[in-house]
This record gives C-alpha cells, structure tokens and sequence, in this order.
C-alpha cells in the first residue's frame, strides 16, 4: 500500500474534483460580482444579456433565484447570494447568468449594466482605528476583557508597574487569503426531485445540511459528493456561492449546472484571514520570570460581523506561566470581504505578536530566547486548575536546539561574505481538539472491509489514515481495507479542520470497529452458526472458537458466507467527553529558523528551517511531515511574502497570483521535521492530536526574531519587506 492512497489518482489525473463532473445536457454559469465597497444596487440592466448568445437565464437580487438563508449545526447562518440588493465590500457576488457554454455564460456577464447609489466605505483597519467608535468588543455576550490577577495585585498596570523589566510593543499582521489551487465550484444535478451537488468542501454532510435549508429541501433529498477537495484549511468550510446559484439555477432550468469562481474572483467571493494589531506588554523579574503579560487585540471584520477572528491574544492565555494575566480582544467591522478560519486561525497572528515579544524580552534581559522560554513552561492555562495532559515542550527545544546548532548562535549573528545571518527561534502551540465524528464499518464476505465517512480530505492525508486506524482496529493488514469519505450519504464525519480529523475519526473507527467485531461473534456463536453455543474470540482477522484443543478458526469472511451474509455493518461514534473536566488539550512544537540578509540588497532569504513537534502518536509519518513541511512553509509566507494590498476604494489591488506573493521552490530550502512522540490517550483512544495547523504557529516570529539576530532591526508587522531592512 502507497504511503498516500490518493497519490496515484493525483499526480496521474485522474482524481475527479467537483469541477471535473460532466453530465449530459449540462450548462454553465458565471457569478456576476459588485464593483463597490458600500451602497445599494438600484438597478441591473441585464437586457443585452438576455439576448446574447447561449443564455438561458439571468438571476439578480431584483430577478432572484428562491433561496432562503441557510443554516447548519456548525456555524448557524451562512450567506447565500442574491438575497438582497445591499452591497457590502467590493466582488461581492450579486448575479449569475446561465448558458449553454463557459465562455458564452462569462462574455454574457460582462454585459450586466448595474447602478448603485454608492455610501461612504471604511476599508482600512489603521483608519478604523484612528476612529475611537469604529472599534467595538469582539463578542457582545462576553467582557471586552478578562484578567488573572495574583493575590492583592489590583490591576494589571499595578503588576506592570511592579516589573523590574517591562517590553512594550506593538505588532501587526496583513489580511491574508487561502488562494486554494481548486477554485470554488460546483456541479448541480437534479434527479426525482432530488439534489446532488459535487463541490470541494470541508465536510460533505454540513454542506448538505446548508444546502437543503436553503432551497427547503429535507436534508434526505440532497447529496454533497467532494471526495477531493483541491486545498481548503478553512476557506472550504461553508457551502460556496457556486454550490447555492448552480443548485438553484438547476432547480429552475432542470438541467444540471457546472459553475466555478475565476482566480480573481476566489479572493473577494469568498473570505480570507483578517488582519491584527496586537499590543503586548510583558513585565519580568531579571532572572526573566514573567510577572505580568497584558495583550490587547484588534482584528479587522466584515461590516456585518459575520466571523471574528478566533482570539489572537488567546496565545499569551496558554502558553506562559505569569501570575497576572490581562488579555482584551476588539473588532473593526470593515466593507471588505467576510474573514473567516485560516489556518492556524488565531494561533498564527497571535504568535507573531507573543513571539516577538518573547525575544525583544529575551534582548532585554541579556537572556538566551530558548532559555527564557523554558523558565516560563506553564503546566497548565494560567488562571485554570486543568493542567495539560501532556506536554514535552522543553524536550522539543532541546532537541531542536542540539539539531539545529543553536549554541553556536551569535547574539549578534555572523557574516557570511555579503550575507548577514541569523538565528532564531518560536514556540508552536495549537489546542488539541476533536469533532463529533461517526464512522460506518462494513466487514465483506470476501475478507475485506470498508471503513467509510462523510468527512472530508483536502490534502491532507485522511483517506490514508481511515485505512491504517481501520487495519489496526480489525487486526487485518490494510490491503484488506477500502476507505470512502467526502460524499454526504455516508455517517456524518463532520468538518475536516482545527486539526481534528484524526482524532475524531480515528475515535470514531476504533468504536465503530469494536461494535462489528461483538456483532460477530454473537453472529458466529448464534444458533445454527460455526460456532453455535461457543465462547469465541476474535483475532488477526479470525474468529477462534472456544472448545478446549478444538483449534477450529475462521476468517470473518468465511463466518458470514457460512450464514448466508454478504456483510455486517456497524457505525461508530466519538465526540469530546468528560476528558474536558480533567486536562487541558494541546500539541506543541519549538521552531528553528535560519536567516541570511544581503547586506547591501536588503534582501532576506530563509536557507534553514527546523520544526519539532510534541503531537502525540503519529498514524502516518509521511503524511505528518508533509503537513507540518507545508504549515512551515505558509509560516514563511506570511512572514516574507503574503499579504493583501487594500485600495481605498475597497478593492485589492493584487487579487491574483502576479500579485499576491507566495513562496516558489527556490524561497524553500530543505526543511527538517522532528517528532516527539509520546501517545496522548487522555485525549483520545487513538492517542494522536492535531498536526495540520501548528506547523504554521510561530514561523512567522522565528523568521522576524532571525532577522533581528542578523541585522539588528526589529520588524514589528508582517510581511516584511526588503524597505524594512535598509536602516
């Protein structure tokens, strides 16, 4: 068996995405998208439309498709489009023309005549908050700000005051966009009245839930299919405004509809990270134990608060022990497009901010970074009694540093030729979570075994891992094993993301194959079985019988063709538990990173990177590597190249891949990945946690904190930019 299932079908082709579905008298749509950041559409001239080559049909808010507002358990309310004539951020999509081909539906829309009365925009984070009132609390029903204070320390500032030592900075991260290689699509069938959507998703079974409220349709009548999803980490996770028009416009023209965003169009209609400013403040005794920590957030939303950027100052509640504790999250709602989960969401920019910090603690101090970090190691969230359930982060530094080199670190850096170098390092943590998740185990009279769910896997290895935990679980060799995901029909496997996939249905498999396993037995020991009235066992894939020196034994394939059964089927289940009242949940990583800065170009370039991570059990090596190798990667990204360059009208100057800069193979050198392994089954059976998303946690504080150790400039926003380095 391949490491990876999926890679034959992918680097051969014949993987078959959302887009990739043909049906016979299909047509084509194109989204029509607004041109403002804020007003109202007051009219849609779509007359030349009509009657341009092809067309079918024209759907406008004063034309629209019958859609209601969808809702799923996950998220509540979801947006679908043409609902209402009310624009609110540039490329908002607000028509959708229908034709007989691709390009007779694009060169149609071009002809859309739309006016708008046009109101004032606020698009820039820095000007929302010049502007005292355009900054609100994040979330309504909590306090804008919580705070851990020892015994007789009255504030925050009182404890700040009190600090030998105090660094006081200000950090800020750029808006960002998952920009996956698989644009947003989907094909729509109708059938007996009944709906299948192929569309690259997060989870088949949610996206179905979406659609039939929408279209008020029993959940039963509708079938999401997204066996591969082309890239997602949270920008697939809500149903896609494809998915919504073609199942609508299918409904209406009772033919199947393909429709899939442009590359431009992927940045604005759909929704990307929100950018931050975070002020942290630390105060320390001179031996650099932490006395106080106060971070205060700000995070950039869309004018209708649809997401808030899960807590970036939710790092500094976990990661250190400190005594006093004050942590403040507010938003500013923008006309710009809907942020939503990025991966690493949270983590990623707060990490930046604390980590930096850290280090600019560590300079301070006179004090290795490594060493200061490991004097600050919390055994549990500050403020709470759960302490983690299982934590090796010093051993992560120490076998990082000894791998890395880093006692031959220079504080300082070295020269090399016209390059200055320099070292640096970050804390990665990320919350080990799981999702309700369930899983359908199907033992076949040929000797083999289906292990199927709903869920999804967008790269990163799950179709693999279904089939391994599903071997492992049955005790038979996972040849023997057919993985199915991604396709609504099958138990809800709920959302691929928060690096929870694993966990859950590897739970979930695990239950799931110990119910067909008792279900066997009873089968093969019922009345009139093999094994009528005896005590047996079940191992290596067989069913041993009971009767002392009897030594009879059958493989579960030969049990049910013995009874006339084709297969035997159980479905297991697993969702978090009472594990939550008794330790706190994380994995957790130290990240190395080696800069060089060309001492008269200013230009930087990252020519080492190390990650070692504790993330519990590792069910697939290769696949681990490749998904800490890849949040590394993004980590660098958003360090030296990515970010969104907002027009004052609200539209983004490079909403293309010319323009957004994102790393190529020669920005990447070899990276090297460690584990730390000690299986964590107070989290789970299984006894993995989350890897997805902390390879990116801390990258981007490393690269700065190198930079810094290189140059002695102390970039305090990301990206950063060959400008920043020429003092």
């Amino acid at each position: 068996m391949p490491a990876r299932l999926d890679a034959p079908l992918k680097v051969t082709g014949s993987a078959k995405y959302g887009v990739d579905h043909n049906f016979p008298d299909m047509v084509y749509g194109y989204v029509v998208v607004s041109t403002i950041a804020h007003g109202e559409i007051e009219s849609m001239d779509v007359t030349a439309v009509k009657s341009a080559p092809g067309v079918l049909g024209v759907y406008t808010p004063f034309d629209p498709l019958v859609m209601n507002a969808a809702m799923s358990p996950s998220f509540g309310e979801t947006w679908v489009p043409l609902r209402s004539k009310k624009v609110v951020y540039v490329g908002q999509p607000i028509g959708f023309v229908v034709a007989e081909t691709f390009e007779q539906a694009r060169d149609a829309a071009m002809l859309v005549e739309v006016g708008y009365r046009q109101l004032p925009a606020l698009t820039s984070l820095p000007d929302g908050l010049a502007t005292a009132e355009a900054a609100v609390p994040a979330h309504v029903d909590t306090p804008p700000e919580i705070a851990v204070l020892a015994d007789g320390v009255e504030s925050i500032e009182d404890a700040l005051a009190a600090s030998p030592v105090v660094v006081d900075a200000t950090y800020s991260t750029a808006p960002q966009h998952h920009t996956p290689m698989e644009p947003h699509s989907a094909v729509a069938v109708w059938e007996s009245g009944r709906l299948t959507v192929y569309s690259g998703n997060q989870g088949a079974n949610l996206q179905a839930v979406e659609l039939a409220t929408a279209l008020e349709l029993d959940p039963a009548a509708v079938r999401a299919v997204n066996p591969f999803v082309g890239g997602a980490f949270g920008g697939k996770a809500r149903t896609s405004a494809p998915a919504f028009l073609a199942a609508a416009a299918s409904r209406a023209l009772g033919r199947p509809v393909k429709a899939s965003l442009t590359r431009e169009q992927v940045f604005t209609a759909t929704a990307g990270r929100a950018a931050t400013v975070q002020r942290i403040t630390l105060g320390a005794e001179r031996d650099g134990t932490l006395v106080a920590l106060r971070h205060d957030s700000w995070s950039s939303t869309d004018i209708e608060r649809s997401f808030i950027e899960p807590t970036s100052h939710g790092t500094s509640r976990e990661w250190y022990a400190t005594p006093n504790l004050a942590i403040s999250q507010k938003v500013v709602p923008l006309h710009l497009p809907p942020p939503t989960f990025m991966r690493a969401p949270g983590e990623a920019p707060g990490s930046f901010a604390l980590e930096s910090a850290m280090d600019e603690l560590a300079e301070a101090l006179g004090m290795d970074p490594i060493e200061l970090r490991q004097r600050n190691n919390s055994l549990a969230p500050p403020g709470k009694d759960l302490q983690w359930s299982s934590k090796h982060l010093d051993e992560c530094f120490r076998i990082g540093a000894e791998r890395f080199g880093w006692a031959e670190r220079s504080p300082r850096g070295r020269a090399d030729g016209d390059w200055l170098v320099g070292m640096g390092t970050a804390v990665a943590m990320f919350p080990a979570l799981r999702f309700p998740a369930s899983v359908g185990i199907t033992l076949n009279a040929d000797d083999t075994a289906d292990v199927q769910t709903s869920g999804a896997d967008p790269g990163t290895g799950l179709l693999t891992v279904l089939s391994l935990v599903g071997a492992e679980s049955l005790d038979i060799a996972p040849e023997r094993i057919t993985p199915r995901l991604g396709d609504s029909a099958l138990p809800p496997g709920g959302m691929s993301g928060g690096s929870t996939a694993t966990a859950s249905a590897g739970t979930a498999i695990m239950a799931g194959a110990a119910k067909v396993i008792d279900e066997l037995l009873a089968l093969a020991s019922a009345p009139g079985a093999p094994f009528a009235g005896e005590e047996v066992t079940y191992a290596d894939g067989r069913v041993h019988g009971g009767v002392p020196g009897d030594g009879r034994t059958m493989t579960f394939g030969e049990v049910l063709r013995a009874v006339g059964r084709p297969s035997l089927t159980a479905v297991g289940s697993s969702a978090p538990g009472e594990e939550m009242t008794k330790h706190s949940f994380s994995s957790f990583g130290a990240q190395f990173v080696e800069v060089r800065v060309h001492r008269l170009t200013r230009e930087a370039r990252v020519s080492r990177m190390l990650g070692v991570f504790d993330g519990g059990r590792v069910i697939n090596d290769q696949a681990a590597r490749s998904q800490l190798k890849g949040g590394m990667i993004w980590g660098v990204s958003a360090a030296l190249h990515e970010g969104f360059e907002v027009e004052s009208s609200g539209r983004f100057a490079n909403a293309d891949l010319a323009g957004y800069l994102i790393p190529v193979n020669a920005d990447i050198p070899d990276i090297d990945v460690h584990f730390v392994e000690y299986p964590d089954t107070l989290h789970n059976d299984i006894g993995a946690r989350g890897l997805g998303e902390i390879g990116t946690v801390g990258m981007a504080a490393a690269v700065a904190n190198a930079i810094f150790n290189a140059t002695g400039i102390r970039v305090r926003h990301i990206p950063i930019r060959i400008e920043d380095l020429l003092a």
